[in-house]
């Protein structure tokens, strides 16, 4: 598309505002404005987590946000994982990782947006594509929910799968050093979380748990103040009294989760095209969700200034970007049956079971038994994990 088009952008998250910076790079003349229904600033969520090959790619096509993203991270190279009452297995050198805060990524986004001069309306929301008559391209990046995809659900084909396990998105200031995991069991079953760190002064914290353990603790039941007190000393050992930090419902409940993987058959309807969590989901548990959502924006760029029309456009960003995300998407789906199987794995020795951690997104792992698959594993050297220390 060789001409300067009219852009709306509904929904002020990643996907969008890199969107409008990518496309502001390739010609300022774009006009784009980003729609966001809440205030600015107000954003649920603590930490993302990325790994060095997105910054990597981010630094080839924004060099100035990648440098602001860069500097406000903190990074990690080892993971560590607890087991309530046998041993703690660490590794040094595992896989580098960053953290960085949802609010700060925002802020980057937003202010590198408006130096571009796109415009960003807070406390806009919009519900239907009529109101954006005078686009020449709406780009829905408002999230799972998305309003406009929903609108056309049938022509989208939208399927959710809901995920088994229940799970909370929560902060402390307990700063972890490491990526880490720790399970403790309960007279109810298993409870687990993962733990990062994303600042100076927070860490995110992710608690996982089946519903029957869930509903044993009584957690289903818990107002979110009595709930955090509950998982604050059943994870007290890792802690080291540091509070949780959660979001409650106006009426006090605790803001408890079934994953959700969203799929839509196509990703675009005349001229209004999906992006980020409105076109696909995959499981928090390999932590790929914002670093696909800037890949979609990339790629759309991409294939709406190497086509002259809209609609090619649109069908060369879904068919190649599909093509790219396949592996995540089916690599997220196994992580999360690992962590749905965890009484097939909880009871191998704990670094056998930090091994197949580390292999959850096998599609072999699940139809070969643990022990057989770490021993199979080891003589082909594909774990290659070097040993830390065991405490």
């Amino acid at each position: 598309m060789g001409v300067s088009v009219k852009v709306a952008c509904v929904g002020g998250g990643p996907a969008s505002l890199y969107f409008s910076i990518l496309m502001k790079r390739v010609d300022p003349s774009h006009d784009i404005t980003v729609y966001e229904r809440n205030p600015a600033g107000s954003t649920y969520g603590w930490g993302v987590t990325y790994i060095y090959d997105l910054l990597n790619n981010l630094h080839g096509v924004d060099p100035e946000s990648a440098r602001a993203i860069s500097e406000s991270s903190v990074r990690w190279d080892g993971w560590i994982m607890h087991v309530h009452d046998r041993a703690t297995v660490t590794v040094d050198h595992g896989d580098e990782g960053f953290g960085i805060g949802r609010h700060r990524l925002l802020d980057i986004f937003s202010e590198r947006a408006r130096s571009l001069g796109v415009r960003i309306e807070y406390e806009r929301e919009i519900a239907e594509e009529e109101e954006l008559a005078d686009a020449d391209l709406i780009v829905a990046g408002d999230g799972v929910n998305s309003v406009l995809r929903e609108r056309h659900a049938d022509h989208f084909g939208t399927q959710v799968a809901v995920g088994r396990n229940v799970y909370i998105w929560l902060g402390t200031t307990k700063i972890f050093e490491s990526f880490t995991f720790a399970f403790v069991e309960t007279d109810h079953g298993w409870i687990w979380y993962y733990g990062y760190g994303f600042g100076k002064e927070h860490s995110t914290c992710v608690i996982e748990c089946s519903p029957e353990t869930w509903r044993g603790l009584g957690l289903d039941q818990a107002t979110e103040a009595d709930g955090l007190a509950l998982l604050e000393k059943l994870f007290a050992d890792i802690l080291d009294g540091h509070p949780l930090i959660g979001r409650a419902h106006p009426d006090g409940r605790a803001h408890w989760l079934n994953f959700r993987t969203l799929t839509n058959r196509t990703w675009h309807h005349g001229n209004l095209v999906l992006l980020g969590d409105a076109a696909h989901t995959t499981h928090y548990s390999i932590g790929a969700g914002t670093a696909l959502a800037l890949g979609d924006a990339a790629f759309l760029v991409n294939a709406l200034h190497e086509e002259t029309l809209l609609e090619p456009a649109l069908a060369r960003y879904e068919r190649e970007r599909r093509a790219v995300i396949r592996p995540t998407q089916r690599a997220a789906r196994y992580s999360a049956r690992w962590y749905e199987s965890l009484p097939r794995y909880i009871d191998l020795p704990p670094w056998q079971l930090f091994a197949l951690l580390g292999q959850r997104q096998s599609v072999l792992l699940p139809r070969v038994p643990p022990r057989l698959y770490y021993r199979l594993d080891q003589v082909a050297g594909k774990l290659g994990l070097a040993r830390g220390s065991k405490h």
